[in-house]
């Protein structure tokens, strides 16, 4: 799996929208500058989020954005969706609608396994969770695998 520079930044733009509590609106520029992110890049980000309905947003002095929902009913893997599609896909099709033979057959499971295992992660840690650094125990369990830290 690879996370995209645009899907990493719709992340940390939702975090700090998180941060900033539902009824603080923030500016994009405020968002852009917190997190190193290009501002016009930034703000078709945020446009998807909002067409995605994970964000709302406000126009004028007081105006910015700010989540739709409370941050613990996000999860990363909403905002990931909104921003690049599927969590897991092989050479942009969804698993399921692939086929394999012969000894690449069992191709398929694996790869419905590691979506599997990306859903159940990404899909219960929410922006709550990350914004306040109380990520699950099964997640803490599997980064403070020393390995989970080197590349092979």
């Amino acid at each position: 799996m690879r996370i995209s520079a645009k899907a990493d930044y719709a992340v940390r733009a939702a975090l700090e929208l998180a941060a900033a509590g539902e009824d603080t609106s923030v500016k994009a520029e405020a968002i852009a500058q917190a997190q190193g992110i290009p501002h016009k890049f930034l703000e078709g980000i945020l446009g998807d989020l909002r067409r995605g309905g994970l964000v709302v947003s406000q126009r004028g002095g007081k105006g910015g954005y700010r989540l739709a929902r409370p941050a613990d009913s996000i999860a990363i893997a909403d905002v990931i969706r909104v921003a690049d599609g599927p969590l897991v896909s092989v050479r942009g099709v969804r698993p399921p609608e692939l086929s394999y033979c012969g000894p690449a057959e069992s191709l398929l499971p694996l790869w419905i396994a590691v979506r599997a295992n990306v859903r159940k992660i990404l899909g219960e840690v929410t922006l709550a969770d990350v914004a306040a650094a109380k990520l699950p125990d099964e997640v803490v369990g599997l980064a403070e695998d020393p390995g989970a830290w080197t590349n092979p």
